[in-house]
């Protein structure tokens, strides 16, 4: 029973915000934010190249700055930066994805969130391009 009373608070706050069109239109601002960040750096791109099949849930990103050397290793690394300041968890992209990010944009997240998120990712990113050349 506790299942069907969780189902139903859900249900009830998805209605709250505007029901299945207020989730999409959620899912699409959080997906714009993301999409200033590519639009402002030349480091990162969305990994669907054509926009028509971009999720705007699932969003996933690309590092393509010719400064990365080891390009997973690097991925993983603005991962665990952003991990262990408590900004992101789950952030990497898939295992078979080329690397990056994968950030959830869904309409359950707060549009404020994806945009403190973004200087976050922008720190991380440079602060790991930083240490990989420190080390080189």
């Amino acid at each position: 029973m506790l299942c069907v009373e969780d189902y139903l608070q859900a249900l009830a706050w998805a209605r709250s915000v505007g029901g299945l069109e207020g989730l999409i239109k959620r899912a699409d601002a959080n997906a714009e934010a993301v999409q200033a960040l590519v639009s402002a750096q030349p480091w990162i791109e969305n990994l669907a190249t054509d926009p028509a099949p971009r999720s705007n849930t699932s969003v996933c990103l690309k590092f393509t700055d010719p400064r990365i050397v080891a390009g997973a290793a690097f991925a993983k690394a603005v991962a665990k930066r952003l991990e262990v300041e408590g900004v992101a968890y789950d952030i990497g992209a898939y295992r078979d994805a080329p690397p990056g990010l994968r950030i959830w944009c869904g309409g359950t997240v707060e549009a404020s969130d994806i945009q403190a998120l973004v200087p976050w990712i922008e720190w991380a990113f440079e602060a790991e391009v930083a240490a990989q050349h420190l080390a080189a």
